[in-house]
């Protein structure tokens, strides 16, 4: 018999040592990365810095002169004025309302003076002082609330369950807003007064809008009828119940039969009276609200100013815009000329 030697096997056990030297190793290489990136966005502001402090007396001259002629330029230029109406378009008119002002600002961008005192029948004089026409939504978290909950009270209960109020809040869109503002900005302050007008008819004139104005104010008269019908009505068959209680009142007690429950039921008819009385009155009133809010086509809550407040900010101004653009021309140009000078030093190297 021969003996044989057992060979020695290799262990298949992960040398735990290396593995977490690895692990460490990778570390160290990712926190050098990120200090790396800082190391270099520092000694670019540096850099920055230390190109700041070289020409200082240069960006200060520039800056001091580009001041003065910024106040020079904002005391000689024309004052320009902003005038705001605030309306609450009825029966979908909110879409026509913002193509017109958006029509408007197209003529006031183009400088289309011609076209702008035929439209509002004005001067050419008058209409090159228009510069701007806006338009913008105007609504809070309250009002946009009480839209989410008129709009879930149209719906029928199977519908309110799938809809959430934040879904409604995220899709909110400017049209959905009840009130809308309308801007002129113009060198004439008084001139928006004067073009209120033609805006307002623009959407009233309409024949769509006009044909669903007439609808809703046949419908607002027949609910009016037939609320008042009702309480007529009710008012009838209350007066009825006196006079029956008053006759029975009026009978000679026969012995001591009492009928609760006759009584009890005459109390409870009179009583549904009162509540439906109550719930006609409250209809009522809400319809006398839907018949203000709807009188017009286009309600005016507010109406332009007859004149207008003067445009103020000072990143509007020349005395920020001029300094701040000759700052950063000179920055360019002293940037330049540094690259110039490093291209050649380097070209020589």
């Amino acid at each position: 018999m021969s003996n044989e030697v057992p060979q020695p096997q290799q262990s298949e056990e992960v040398d735990l040592g290396q593995l977490f030297k690895l692990i460490g190793n990778a570390f160290n290489r990712f926190f050098q990365f990120i200090a790396s990136i800082f190391k270099g966005i520092f000694h670019t502001i540096i850099l920055f810095l230390l190109f700041i402090q070289k020409h200082i007396i240069k960006l200060a001259i520039v800056g001091f002169i580009g001041l003065a002629i910024g106040f020079y330029l904002d005391r000689n230029k024309t004052a320009t004025y902003i005038s705001t109406m605030v309306v609450e378009p009825n029966f979908n008119s909110v879409q026509q309302l913002y193509n017109n002002v958006n029509f408007y600002n197209e003529l006031a961008n183009a400088g289309d003076s011609t076209a702008l005192s035929e439209v509002f029948n004005i001067s050419k004089k008058e209409a090159g002082t228009i510069q701007e026409f806006r338009v913008e939504s105007y609504s809070d978290e309250n009002q946009k609330i009480q839209l989410f909950d008129r709009f879930v009270r149209s719906l029928d209960t199977t519908t309110q369950k799938t809809i959430d109020m934040k879904s409604y809040l995220e899709n909110f869109n400017s049209f959905d807003a009840r009130f809308h503002t309308v801007s002129v900005i113009a060198t004439d302050n008084g001139i928006a007064k004067k073009i209120q007008p033609t805006i307002i008819n623009s959407i009233s004139r309409n024949g769509y809008f006009n044909l669903q104005k007439e609808i809703s104010d046949t419908n607002i008269k027949l609910e009016d009828s037939l609320y008042n019908k009702q309480i007529t009505e009710i008012d009838s068959l209350q007066l009825l119940y006196k006079k029956v209680m008053l006759k029975e009142a009026d009978r000679p007690m026969e012995g001591t039969n009492i009928s609760l429950g006759e009584n009890g039921g005459k109390e409870n008819k009179e009583l549904a009276l009162i509540n439906k009385m109550e719930d006609l009155k409250s209809g009522l009133v809400a319809l006398n609200v839907e018949r203000a809010n709807k009188s017009s086509i286009l309600n005016i809550i507010s109406d332009f100013p007859r004149k207008g407040v003067k445009v103020k900010g000072i990143l509007k101004s020349y005395k920020f815009l001029v300094p701040a653009s000759l700052l950063v021309l000179t920055l360019l140009i002293l940037g330049l000329l540094s690259l110039n000078t490093y291209l050649k030093n380097y070209k020589k190297e």
